[in-house]
């Protein structure tokens, strides 16, 4: 049988993939060693967990805003404006000299991180009929690449100095702003975006479903946040982690995302439909928790990393996918917002409830905990909506529909 020939990709998306990608790549260089850096300081496990709870805890504050900000005045700006944030963020970062200025890199970082929300927004504005878990995949895979060339990057860079891997994302965000203020396109519906309404959740109801996804968002990330933000102290003390081999293993995580969000989802989705795929993808991180929870060798460690590398995969954009499909085009950034808001409080509660627990006994409790939220938002996502809809395939999605009147 012929194969199908692949469609084309959207006007404009290779600008918006190269600057997600470059924006992950900071990140990734920042994630895995804000909690072994802020051992210089005196931080215990707890405030070291804190620091990645504060990031997160701002972007809730602050992504719903973003979000409903760029349905109204448009993505790009949007964007540059993330991008400018980070670079400010990650210079605070690196030239603080305490705890204090530490945590407040961490906050304005985290109060201008609406790239990834805005990026999903955008990329369903180009999305023609069929291919928006292309896309997001794709969108995903650029996440993965920031967790593989991130933290090796910021592996290299550690070997110069404690500082230096934080001054180059610095570095890195500021050139990307320049680039995108240059390259990126304006994606927003002409004629969408209504008028400002100060509670940015307001009107999301009337998506169908949108709630039961957020709480199945929000659930793993609870879990998956607390694995990421405990891991470096949990292989220090049982798999010989230091602060290169650190970012070599979130390197290695970062090599199974990519290729799972890069050439499996859009396989899997139009095969199985989004939900079953969401499905799949939280069992797999419910079975890498528990494996994690009882690792202390390599013998356990390595499988259960590859679990959640390929759980992770399927979830990331799927979940995206399935909430940016269930709105109207002026109200995507609005969603998408609203589910980052979401997943940025959980970023903030996962790392404290698993720098806590991690801190009070040198075990896995954080990830069993981790695998039995996972397991709670598995049986939330089998019953999320309770429609054909919510387990269709993307043909018979609202938003194919839409593009195809458009």
């Amino acid at each position: 049988m012929p194969r199908r020939p692949r469609t084309p990709l959207p006007p404009g998306f290779a600008a918006l993939w190269s600057t997600v990608a470059v924006d992950l790549v900071g990140f990734g260089i920042v994630l895995p060693l804000v909690p072994i850096y802020s051992r210089r300081f005196g931080a215990s496990p707890f405030e070291a967990a804190l620091l990645v709870a504060a990031f997160s805890g701002a972007s809730f504050l602050a992504a719903p805003l973003w979000g409903r900000l760029s349905d109204r005045v448009g993505r790009k700006p949007v964007l540059i404006v993330s991008l400018l944030g980070t670079a400010a963020g990650s210079l605070v970062t690196a030239l603080a000299g305490g705890l204090v200025l530490l945590y407040a890199g961490r906050v304005i970082d985290g109060l201008s991180g609406a790239s990834v929300a805005v990026a999903q927004a955008t990329a369903t504005d180009m999305a023609g009929p069929g291919q928006r878990p292309r896309l997001f995949g794709l969108l995903g895979a650029a996440f993965g690449l920031g967790f593989v060339a991130g933290p090796a990057i910021g592996a290299v860079a550690a070997l110069g100095g404690p500082r230096l891997p934080f001054l180059l994302a610095a570095a890195l965000a500021g050139a990307n702003a320049v680039v995108a203020w240059r390259r990126l396109p304006e994606s927003r519906p002409a004629g969408t975006g209504g008028g400002w309404r100060l509670n940015p959740f307001a009107g999301l109801a009337r998506g169908r479903g949108i709630g039961g996804l957020v709480a199945v968002a929000f659930l793993a990330l609870v879990a998956f946040s607390g694995f990421e933000a405990t891991l470096p102290l949990f292989g220090q003390r049982h798999l010989g982690f230091s602060l290169s081999s650190t970012g070599a293993v979130f390197a290695a995580v970062g090599v199974g995302i990519v290729a799972v969000e890069g050439a499996v989802v859009r396989v899997l989705v139009h095969r199985w439909g989004e939900m079953v795929t969401l499905r799949v993808g939280l069992a797999l991180n419910v079975g890498g928790l528990g494996l994690l929870a009882a690792a202390t060798s390599w013998v356990l460690a390595a499988p259960a990393l590859a679990l959640l590398a390929a759980g992770q995969g399927l979830v990331q954009p799927t979940m995206a996918s399935a909430v940016a499909g269930r709105v109207d085009p002026g109200r995507r950034g609005q969603a998408l917002g609203a589910q980052q808001s979401a997943g940025g409080l959980a970023r903030t509660i996962g790392p404290v409830a698993g720098g806590a627990l991690l801190g009070a006994a040198a075990s896995g409790w954080p990830y069993l905990l981790g695998a039995a939220l996972t397991g709670a938002a598995l049986l939330l996502a089998a019953t999320a909506g309770g429609s054909k809809l919510l387990s269709s395939n993307i043909e018979e999605s609202p938003l194919a529909t839409r593009q195809e009147v458009r």
